[in-house]
């Protein structure tokens, strides 16, 4: 239900720049904002499940979800659908501090990279489906349903979980809350990413962008400050103190930073330069998740049998090979669109071979007492990864277009495609990177060896 949300807004987009009439670093933040507050709010519910238990704060997330997803559906402007997806992603954020936990803990280090390649496939579906489900029912039902549909969805969560999810037993002792650390994760987090998503909007001099940036530095200082010198912190950073499992998810966070700057950039080049309409567009972007769940459980086992090192650093091969096609072939051409087609489907395939081993790798450096606090991490870094990966986009994609007010809306297609490839090389760029730091990561133990400790790690 979540990635079926995730991948629905991001054909949702170009939609609502048109209904609002808004630009689009504006419009963005429909999508920026759902996952920067569920990079705040999920160390916090981490946190709060290894103190009160997992399975009610699950359901309870099922519930706020259902009730963000409905009002989302009644905004009458912008501003305040962005407030509703805030609502949305606090649910959001309570599920998905516990999913990585409950998975670990239910298929033991044996079989945890076929557990959390089963996970990534899942994901994987609603991913595929959304975009098409998205652009169905933008072109029958109007905007508004792409969050209904989650209600009767949700409720069905709702209740599996309620029969099926077991109490957790035996809490440890946590100790007390990190109310400081709680308080300070948001501010900081939010004007990073404001700084990024709108400061071609402000002007790169501007009093707004200068202070955005020194607001959120400081705010940075005092939250790593303050997770140091707790007891019990919200998150303990002394896990990045782990040579394995820092740079492992230094590649998380680029990995989603590409995977989500595709997501944001390709709706936009197929309604607005290839006039695709809203389900054609969320069809042809479907091939891309539908094949990362094809692969990652492919991942995941070659991360059983060879380790991480070798699966990520040949998928992130396969994902600049991708955009390599995408850069050259996306012109605007109609003969040219099944190749971009073909190379999102290749771009799929890379980030399948690459996220299930990463997550796996990652997970297998944290002492098994610490496996909430390891999950916390990742999915910190990974949502402010895909929060990072859509601002970049965005900015990059309008400073492309000029003196337009920020709009993809009456642009010649010779601007919207130059544009878009100026995107697409930063991605590749990224995914580069990701793939040198995959390279470099320390060998460690594959998957069906992992009990055993390895002294790279350490």
């Amino acid at each position: 239900m979540g990635q079926i949300d995730a991948s629905m807004t991001q054909v949702l987009l170009p939609r609502l720049e048109v209904e609002f009439g808004a630009r689009l670093s504006s419009v963005s933040w429909v999508a920026v904002a759902y996952l920067l507050a569920m990079a705040s709010f999920t160390p916090i519910f981490g946190r709060l499940a290894d103190m009160v238990g997992r399975k009610l704060l699950y359901l309870g997330g099922f519930f706020l979800f259902i009730v963000g997803s409905g009002l989302c559906g009644f905004a009458t402007d912008l501003p305040m659908l962005i407030f509703f997806r805030i609502l949305q992603s606090i649910g959001a954020a309570l599920l998905t501090s516990n999913s990585i936990a409950i998975i670990v803990m239910a298929t033991g280090e044996k079989e945890r990279g076929r557990g959390l390649g089963l996970q990534s496939a899942a994901q994987a579906i609603g991913l595929g489906a959304g975009p098409a489900v998205g652009g169905l029912i933008l072109d029958t039902l109007g905007w508004q349903w792409a969050f209904w549909i989650n209600v009767p969805m949700g409720l069905a969560g709702v209740i599996l979980g309620w029969l099926l999810l077991p109490q957790t037993k035996a809490l440890p002792a946590t100790g007390r809350f990190d109310w400081y650390g709680a308080l300070l994760i948001a501010p900081a987090l939010t004007a990073v990413v404001a700084a990024l998503n709108e400061g071609h909007a402000w002007g790169f001099t501007s009093p707004a962008l200068i202070g955005c940036v020194a607001f959120g530095i400081v705010f940075l200082v005092l939250f790593v400050r303050a997770e140091r010198r707790a007891v019990t912190p919200l998150l303990d950073l002394h896990l990045l103190g782990r040579r394995a499992f820092l740079l492992g998810n230094a590649a998380n966070f680029l990995s989603y930073a590409v995977l989500f700057g595709v997501f944001f950039l390709i709706p936009f080049a197929l309604v607005r330069i290839y006039d695709d309409s809203a389900l054609a567009a969320g069809l042809r972007l479907s091939i891309l998740p539908v094949m990362l769940g094809l692969l990652a459980p492919v991942g995941g086992a070659l991360y059983d049998r060879f380790g991480a090192r070798a699966p990520t650093f040949c998928g992130m091969l396969i994902c600049i090979a991708s955009l390599a096609t995408i850069h050259v072939f996306l012109d605007g051409s109609a003969a040219n669109l099944p190749l971009v087609t073909l190379a999102l489907a290749l771009f799929g395939v890379g980030q399948g071979l690459f996220i299930s081993p990463n997550t796996s790798a990652i997970m297998a450096t944290a002492p098994p007492e610490q496996t909430g606090q390891a999950g916390s991490v990742l999915n910190l870094v990974r949502l402010i990864g895909m929060s990072a990966g859509i601002a970049g986009a965005s900015t990059l994609f309008a400073l492309g277009l000029g003196d337009t007010g920020g709009s993809t809306l009456n642009v010649p297609t010779s601007s919207l495609v130059a544009s878009c490839r100026g995107v697409i090389l930063l991605l590749a760029g990224l995914a580069a990177l990701a793939g040198l730091i995959s390279l470099i990561r320390p060998p460690g133990v594959a998957g069906r060896d992992a009990g055993v400790r390895d002294p790279i790690v350490e």
